[in-house]
């Protein structure tokens, strides 16, 4: 492997092109590291800051790419295996105005300046912003991973692997967890809740419900319709805690404001939250409507009952 690399600034490659103090993109930098790569991209716009590569890319089009063009395959080893005797064609050609070939050039002078791989192999990793919530938990692709609580309400960057979750906080590992592939699973490390919450470490319907009645009856049966409504209780945990949260800012109008999301079947922290900020919970329940009656007389689409008799 080489000592320094210069890309173009593509956006696989780097996030923010500029002149002095460009961004990369996380995967891109996380694949440097590995190899210990120092990145320098090129100026944009500066095709002579890489003049040899924009001569082989060049090069490489009219004695490979050129014979292939009127050619169709079908996989990527199919491909390779048309390019293989093109290109070491193309080493062994011998140059037009020095000695030697691409092919000698390497071996008796840039071979013995690169550095061997790593002892062990770079696996792919992606990244992301995610904000902690307020149950210790980030959410990645429909799983929840714990993090320490004292990072509430802050922005960590999370790199994910295939196998592995890792949350981090100013360049700082915080949190590492297994990475899970069920819909609605929860990793949960019990140090990462603080010491009056880690008795709810091992949650169960039962336990959520009879913490929301708590509140009120109304609230815990709202609760255990959240919970319901899910084909894997966990995956309504995160919305009861929140549910319960509103006790804490709105008292006694949480059970009263519950009651009216129950009645208008709206089962939703968001549905609750926005009847409490409308006032709605100090207003008296509508009166059920009465069923419309509807007969042969009223419209003449309608055949009526005796019709299929």
């Amino acid at each position: 492997i080489p000592k320094i690399l210069v890309p173009d600034n593509l956006k696989s490659g780097v996030s923010k092109a500029h002149r002095y103090e460009p961004d990369l993109n996380p995967t891109y930098q996380d694949m440097a590291q590995h190899y210990d790569i120092a990145v320098i991209p090129a100026r944009v716009r500066s095709p002579k800051d890489k003049a040899k590569v924009e001569e082989a890319v060049k090069h490489i089009e009219n004695r490979i790419l050129a014979r292939l063009r009127n050619r169709r395959f079908f996989s990527l080893a199919e491909l390779n295996q048309a390019i293989n005797p093109l290109l070491e064609k193309v080493n062994r050609q011998s140059f037009q105005k020095l000695p030697g070939s691409r092919l000698s050039q390497f071996e008796n002078l840039e071979k013995s300046l690169l550095r061997p791989l790593p002892v062990n192999r770079y696996e792919f990793a992606e990244w992301k912003k995610a904000k902690l919530g307020i149950d210790y938990h980030i959410a990645l692709d429909g799983c929840y991973y714990s993090v320490p609580f004292t990072y509430a309400k802050r922005i960590l960057d999370v790199r994910y692997t295939a196998r592995t979750v890792e949350v981090f906080y100013k360049g700082n590992r915080i949190a590492s967890h297994r990475r899970s592939y069920i819909n609605g699973d929860r990793k949960l490390n019990k140090e990462h809740m603080p010491k009056h919450h880690q008795k709810y470490a091992e949650w169960t319907p039962e336990r959520i419900i009879g913490w929301a009645n708590t509140k009120g009856e109304s609230v815990g049966e709202l609760a255990q319709r959240i919970i319901e409504r899910y084909a894997h209780p966990e995956q309504g945990y995160r919305t009861c805690m929140g549910l319960i949260r509103l006790g804490d800012s709105y008292g006694d109008r949480l059970d009263k404001a519950c009651k009216r999301a129950l009645f208008i079947n709206a089962i939703s922290y968001k549905d609750v939250l926005s009847i409490l900020k409308n006032n709605l919970d100090q207003k008296p329940l509508p009166q059920a409507s009465e069923e419309l009656q509807v007969t042969k007389s009223s419209h003449d689409y309608v055949r009526g009952k005796n019709y299929f008799h």
